[in-house]
Parts: structure tokens; C-alpha cells; sequence
């Protein structure tokens, strides 16, 4: 048997010891004392947490004399999920063992071991990029990971009110019932896929109006025949200057029923209008101010691209006899297109997720009652916070939360991966 096969052998058998067959003590005594704790302390804590994993608990937690007795459904599932962390982790660091002990051994069979100081340099070289990332990849392994899966399989349990709320209750797995009952439930699908629709309305209407008026400003403050272009810059940007959160309070206050809007309305004779309680004139209400509030992001960046276009490829169109709407369509808006694609992407994908102006301006309301937890005007993401912080309906609202992750990647990728600033490496100079 060859010595880089034996080597492997031995490190499959136990930890470390390839590698102290291969005289790399140091490395060999670490792995070994790594397997050991995972042997004495290990063993024990991933048997518990694989049990809570699977049951959930056996008995409601109670308390005597301010201690806690039994079972607790939500952290047992945490434990659970951080102990199968934990063990693909050190599965991992196994398989590492295994394959260090024999790229070792093969490197000594070929002769091709150099001297320690200059192999220890060289590791150090290639491992740098590693030792410089790892506290991030640990930190986001436990900060972003353990959340996020933790969360996703409540979408899988009978977490939920009023019969399955710990610590007085249990929670059980229910598989994909969840999922089930969404779309065959009435009073679940038919709420989902009204408010999907809205969702989807108001995600693709406020990113083109906004980027289109964008753009249109941006033309407009940057044309020739425009005078006190910095004076009409700074006015437009203002909605940038007061943070969004007043802004949508302050528009909440002029749009109620008593508002300046209506006392206006009022006083030249006209009745006053439901701004906020209608719910089609209350979606309008949201759509032109997310417009007020975002156009001026898009004219600054649109602006930069702007003055960034080679005026001389203007000049040899004008030489060419174009017209200065065929200069706009065949060069500055397809230039525009092409550096702004991947952010008109990723503005979609926010806009779908544009909890506050929703819950500021209109709470989701006004309310209707054929929507089970919903509003008129709630969209997916406000409709989970109102499921989650309201009536704890923390199953369902998992559920639905997946369902938009899915959708709103899908979208993204589609619709990224069709922009040509994704296909071609190359700028355009």
C-alpha cells in the first residue's frame, strides 16, 4: 500500500493521525483534539438537539417557582438547526483532514516536499485571501445562514395562533399543509392572489414611472435651452433632503379626510375626496407619492450618465442631419439603458418589497373584509408584517415569505441576465 494511501486511511480512521504519520504534529495534534471534543462534548449535545429537531418537544413548558420545566417547540428547532451547522462544519473540516493527509503524503512520494520554511511561507501566501475572509464567512455562516434557514422551515410547522404558541403550547411539522392551504383555502388564495396582483401592479407601474420621469428630468435639467439649470436641479432634489418616513407622514396628514386637500376642495365648492379610504383613489394616492419621493434619486444618477455621453457623437448625428428626438432615441437613451439596466432591475425587486410607503401612508388599509389579515392596498411583504406582529400567524406568514423570495428572484435573474450590460464584459468607451 502506498504511503499517501495509508496516510488517507488513518485519517479517515481518526482525525489528525495522517498527519502525524506524515511527521506535521503540530496540524496532527490539532485535528486529533478537534475529534476528540466532538467526541466527549459533541456526541451529547447532537443527539438532544436532533431529538428536539425531529419531535419538537414531548411536553408544553410550565413553570414552578420561577423555573421553567419542558419543552420549548421554537427552540428546540433553532438548537436543531445550529447543530446541523455545527456538524456540516466539522464534516467538512473531516473531509479536509482526509485530503490534507493525502496530498501530503503524494507530495513525498513524488519528492516534490519543499524546505519548512519556504513551504510555510508559501501556505501562508495562498491562505491569505482564506484567513483574511474567514471571520466574515463564520459571521455570515451564523448572522445571515442560521436566520434564514431557521426561519424558512417555521414555513413547514403549525407555528400559529391560537393553538400552537409556545411555551404553553407545542408546535408540529405539517410538511407543505401550509403551502396546501394557501392555494386551495378560499379564505387564504383568494386574499394571496389579489394581493399578489396589486403587488406585481405596483411594483412594475412605480419603477418605470419613476425612471421615466427620471430620465425626463434629467433631459430636461440638462438641455441647452434650459436656463438656471442649478436653480431647478436644487429645487427637484429637495425630496431627497427630508428623510422619507416625514415625508410619507406629512403627505398621510394632507391626504386624510379632514386634510388641507379636502378643506380646499371644500371651500371652491367641491366635496371632498377619499383619498385614503377609496381604494382605488388610495392606490393611485401611494403610487404618485412613492413617485415624489424617488424620481429625484433616479434624475441624479440618470444626470451622471448624462453628462458622462461623448458630446461628440451628438455632434456627427447633427452633421448627419438627425433631428434632436432621433439623437434621444438612437444614442442617449440606449446608452442610458444599457449603464442603468442591473439598477432598474434591482429597483423592481425593491419596489416589490416597499413595505414602508405602504404601512406610512396607508396601513394597508382602507380595510377589506373578504381579505383574511389584508388590507386594499397591502402588498405581500406588509401583509406578512401585519400576519406576524398582529394575529401571529408566524406558519402562513413564512410561507408567504418564501413564495416572494422565489418570485422576486426568479424575476430578477430573468430579467438581469437579458440586459446586455450582463452579457458584455467590455464598457463602452
Amino acid at each position: 500500500m502506498k504511503k499517501s494511501q495509508r496516510a488517507a486511511i488513518l485519517s479517515t480512521l481518526f482525525m489528525g493521525t495522517g498527519q502525524i504519520y506524515n511527521k506535521k504534529l503540530v496540524k496532527g495534534i490539532v485535528l486529533a483534539a478537534i475529534e476528540i471534543l466532538v467526541i466527549i462534548l459533541g456526541i451529547p449535545y447532537f443527539q438532544y438537539s436532533m431529538w428536539g429537531l425531529i419531535t419538537l418537544g414531548e411536553t408544553p413548558q410550565y413553570f414552578v417557582d420561577g423555573h421553567a420545566y419542558g419543552d420549548h417547540s421554537i427552540r428546540l428547532l433553532m438548537n436543531g438547526i445550529l447543530a446541523v451547522i455545527i456538524i456540516l462544519v466539522c464534516i467538512g473540516l473531516y473531509i479536509y483532514n482526509v485530503m490534507d493527509a493525502y496530498r501530503t503524503a503524494k507530495k513525498a512520494e513524488l519528492g516534490e516536499l519543499r524546505p519548512a520554511p519556504k513551504k510555510i511561507l508559501d501556505k501562508l501566501d495562498k491562505m491569505f485571501p482564506i484567513i483574511m475572509l474567514l471571520p466574515a464567512i463564520i459571521a455570515c455562516l451564523f448572522l445571515v445562514v442560521f436566520p434564514v434557514v431557521s426561519s424558512f422551515t417555521i414555513a413547514f410547522t403549525n407555528y400559529s395562533s391560537p393553538y400552537h404558541i409556545p411555551p404553553k403550547n407545542l408546535v408540529s411539522w405539517v410538511g407543505f399543509d401550509n403551502f396546501k392551504n394557501l392555494f386551495t383555502m378560499d379564505m387564504w388564495s383568494d386574499t394571496f392572489f389579489n394581493i399578489i396582483k396589486w403587488t406585481i401592479i405596483w411594483g412594475i407601474v412605480c419603477t418605470v414611472l419613476t425612471y421615466f420621469c427620471g430620465i425626463f428630468l434629467a433631459v430636461l435639467t440638462n438641455s441647452k435651452t434650459v436656463k438656471f439649470k442649478k436653480f431647478w436641479r436644487s429645487i427637484l432634489v429637495l425630496p431627497m433632503a427630508m428623510p422619507g418616513f416625514i415625508s410619507i407622514l406629512i403627505f398621510r396628514l394632507v391626504f386624510n379626510g379632514m386634510g388641507p386637500i379636502n378643506q380646499l376642495l371644500n371651500k371652491i365648492g367641491v366635496d371632498s375626496v377619499s383619498w385614503l379610504t377609496d381604494p382605488t383613489i388610495a392606490k393611485f394616492v401611494l403610487i404618485a407619492v412613492n413617485l415624489w419621493l424617488s424620481c429625484a434619486g433616479t434624475m441624479v444618477y440618470i444626470s451622471g450618465i448624462l453628462t458622462g455621453i461623448s458630446p461628440d457623437l451628438c455632434e456627427a448625428a447633427s452633421i448627419d442631419g438627425a433631428t434632436e428626438s432621433q439623437k434621444f432615441r438612437k444614442i442617449t437613451l440606449p446608452l442610458i439603458l444599457y449603464q442603468t439596466a442591473p439598477i432598474l432591475v434591482m429597483n423592481m425587486a425593491g419596489n416589490f418589497n416597499n413595505f414602508g410607503t405602504i404601512y406610512l401612508l396607508t396601513d394597508g388599509g382602507p380595510v377589506n373584509p373578504s381579505f383574511q389579515y389584508a388590507g386594499s392596498t397591502d402588498i405581500l411583504l406588509s401583509w406578512v408584517y401585519k400576519m406576524t406582529m398582529n394575529v401571529n400567524q408566524y406558519s402562513m406568514a413564512t410561507t408567504i415569505s418564501i413564495l416572494i423570495f422565489i418570485f422576486i428572484a426568479i424575476i430578477s435573474v430573468i430579467n438581469l441576465r437579458r440586459t446586455r450590460s450582463f452579457k458584455e464584459e467590455d464598457m463602452i468607451e
